[in-house]
């Protein structure tokens, strides 16, 4: 007994420090946000005193938020829409179906997640630089520098994963519903969306709450699809708390605290659907 409670408080111990660790930087962006500049520069950042609310009130203004999150907003809430619709209907067919190429589709939809964004940077950013918008819908011309460019990356992107999951979870109901349903004479359309979808509740309010996070935070495609106008994305409106020869990182973590915020709030509120969203496919039944 003894031995066991020795090992029980090492291994607390451990995982207090190891929780530190990972918590510091997010505190220390804590902090520093509530921090003047200049005072820091003075006495370190490992000083006490210079404490100030301007940080937030300057990143409000300097990075656009009033704007950029509703912009985040629109982009997230489509893009969600959008991949789930898309991969629901890949999902069934996928599922439901059974052909010679089914592994092969599935393995297709999957692949775009195992390419990294880099390698794709050039040609997409050339495709979508020649396809020609009109000048109310996009400021340069293209379809850069829009919401739609981000929207169609990301469904690009997380549409495969979504129908993975989603194909799994429905190979899992029964035959047996279908067969039903096909002797009282419901059509394919009804066996998907009278059927399919309600028992689909749970997989798909995890991947909903799952791609709001993802598509929200994404940072690398709404960078460089969206270098100018007034159409970013949050993600993309913290370019503008940096200097062109120094960047003040309190001002900086102010600003990415802001952009934080919601998703933080969205976590806490749907806490149970992320939950379920690490954990789904962990467990039979």
């Amino acid at each position: 007994m003894g031995k066991r409670t020795t090992t029980n408080i090492i291994l607390q111990i451990a995982l207090l420090l190891i929780a530190l660790a990972w918590l510091f930087p997010l505190l220390w962006g804590i902090v520093n946000s509530f921090r003047d500049y200049t005072y820091t520069v003075e006495h370190g950042y490992f000083s006490l005193g210079g404490f100030t609310l301007d940080n937030w009130a300057d990143a409000w203004v300097q990075g656009g938020f009033s704007s950029s999150l509703v912009n985040s907003a629109i982009i997230t809430v489509i893009a969600v829409v959008a991949t789930l619709a898309l991969s629901t209907c890949m999902a069934f067919v996928l599922a439901r179906f059974s052909f010679r190429f089914t592994l092969a589709m599935l393995a297709f939809f999957v692949s775009a997640n195992l390419l990294p964004p880099q390698a794709l940077l050039v040609p997409i950013f050339r495709m979508f630089g020649a396809i020609p918008l009109p000048g109310f819908l996009s400021d340069s011309g293209s379809l850069l520098n829009t919401h739609a460019a981000v929207i169609l990356i990301n469904v690009a992107f997380q549409t495969g994963f979504c129908t993975f999951v989603l194909t799994n979870y429905m190979k899992a109901i029964p035959a047996a519903i279908y067969e039903s349903a096909e002797v009282d004479g419901a059509s394919v359309w009804r066996q998907f969306w009278q059927m399919t979808v309600p028992l689909c509740r749970t997989p798909l309010a995890a991947l909903a709450t799952l791609q709001t996070a993802w598509i929200y935070n994404e940072f690398f495609w709404a960078t460089q699809l969206m270098q100018s106008g007034d159409r970013f994305p949050v993600t993309s409106s913290l370019n503008n708390l940096k200097g062109a020869f120094f960047i003040d990182y309190n001002l900086l973590s102010a600003g990415s605290l802001i952009a934080a915020i919601p998703i933080l709030l969205l976590f806490f509120v749907l806490q149970r659907h992320f939950v379920s969203g690490l954990t789904m496919g962990a467990t039979k039944g």
